[in-house]
């Protein structure tokens, strides 16, 4: 039987139209052999936790550079465990100060990747995470 691949949405919210490092993220995951899904532009949490559940993945990377960080990912944690996905793991990336890394950690999300962060980096974090 062949080892189910994990599966990865990488999603960028909201009015942000800068994409060019998500779908770096996206790329170097897909060649790393993780299965990704990458939602476009312009999603809303809601959208978001639809796209993971239908998808089933194992986790979401959030990517967000303008600074609705503190909405965006609590709401999309939110709406996870009211819809059942609280197993998916929550990962995200952007322009995000280190305050608020500490306070997005306590809600559950579990990493967050700051601006020059290697794809190995990333996919060194998920290998421990998710095998």
């Amino acid at each position: 039987m062949a080892e189910k691949k994990i599966r990865i949405l990488v999603a960028k919210p909201g009015l942000d139209g800068h994409d060019r490092g998500a779908k770096v993220v996206a790329r170097g995951l897909a060649n790393a052999g993780y299965e990704v899904i990458y939602s476009g532009l312009h999603q809303t949490p809601e959208q978001i936790v639809e796209s993971a559940l239908q998808e089933d993945v194992d986790a979401v990377g959030i990517s967000i550079l303008s600074g609705a960080h503190m909405t965006v990912f609590p709401r999309v944690m939110e709406l996870l465990k009211e819809r059942g996905g609280e197993e998916i793991m929550v990962f995200g990336g952007g322009i995000i100060p280190e305050e608020d890394v500490a306070e997005l950690k306590k809600i559950g999300v579990k990493e967050l990747f700051g601006p020059g962060t290697s794809i190995q980096q990333i996919t060194s974090f998920l290998q421990n995470y998710l095998g």
